[in-house]
């Protein structure tokens, strides 16, 4: 039986508070550059956060790729606008901004839907773009699209998905769903089997009972299983926290983590790469799990 490769990582490396309020960091002063060889000087993989709230260029991910090492791979969580999320006008191209119309230029956040079927494409296409050195440098893990609560199963939102795909063409891609009824009992077939035909990966998420999510430990793709940890703090799941660091202030016990060793491995029998990744990324729990992960695995070899 082939067994492919388990990376551990978390979602995040330049969390403020792991930055300021810990000493996972060798130094407080550290530079950007020197952050990011950090990191991936402990592990193979990170998430690229920062893209959902202001999009990649291509000089920020070139620069990722010489800073980390050649079996370094990285993970970007796509653009706001791209998964219907509320977007601050701000994040915007400049050239994008200004041909908003007056009215919703001013608004506190826009969507895909205020902007005429050109510069949405446009949009994509810059966003694409940027990823190139990544995927040029083999670096490259996976682009997560995180859909929100209100993108239920439904035609529209499924057609959706087939866009992604033809507008990523052959990148890989991995889905996240917020929205608990496209994995329910019900449903969790048919949208399996259409990430499947779409060779999109299901995010698998270990996440508070309050989410309502279901954890379904499954591949849709030959090629990656993604799972990503989001703690198990019901109070914080829907709370208004002031950072998102807080709403994932959870740290996993040995034995949670333990658990999932066998259906990590279980994964790596049908995907040739397994990205398990902590966004408990609260001061230094995610690092900390994220590595308690990575020593279980090599202690299970």
């Amino acid at each position: 039986m082939t067994t492919g490769e388990i990376r551990s990582g978390t979602c995040s490396w330049t969390d403020k508070t792991l930055v300021e309020e810990t000493d996972w960091y060798p130094k407080r002063s550290m530079t950007a550059e020197e952050r990011l060889r950090y990191y991936a000087s402990q592990f193979s993989i990170t998430e690229a956060d920062g893209t959902y709230y202001y999009p990649p260029t291509r000089e920020m991910t070139r620069a990722w790729v010489k800073r980390t090492p050649d079996d370094f791979v990285m993970n970007v969580k796509a653009y706001s606008l791209l998964t219907g999320h509320p977007t601050k006008p701000q994040s915007l191209w400049s050239d994008v901004r200004e041909s908003l119309d007056p009215e919703t230029a001013q608004k506190r956040n826009v969507y895909a839907h205020h902007l005429d079927d050109d510069t949405l494409e446009e949009v994509w296409a810059r966003f694409v773009d940027a990823l190139e050195p990544l995927q040029h440098g083999d670096k490259l893990g996976a682009v997560l699209f995180q859909y929100p609560p209100w993108f239920t199963p439904k035609r529209a939102n499924r057609e959706e998905l087939e866009r992604v795909r033809e507008r990523l063409g052959d990148l890989p891609v991995c889905v996240e769903f917020r929205a608990p009824a496209w994995l329910a009992a019900d449903d969790v077939e048919r949208t399996l089997d259409l990430l499947r035909g779409l060779e999109l990966a299901l995010v698998v998420v270990d996440a508070p009972k309050a989410s309502k999510l279901r954890t379904v430990v499954a591949t849709t793709t030959d090629e990656l299983a993604v799972v990503r940890f989001h703690g198990r703090a019901d109070d914080t799941w829907n709370a208004r926290t002031s950072t998102a660091a807080e709403r994932f202030r959870y740290e996993y016990s040995t034995r949670q983590l333990r658990a999932w060793v066998p259906k990590l491995k279980q994964l790596a029998t049908e995907a040739k790469s397994v990205h398990a990744l902590m966004n408990n990324c609260y001061r230094d729990f995610g690092v900390r799990n994220a590595a308690q992960l990575r020593d279980m695995l090599a202690a299970d070899e």
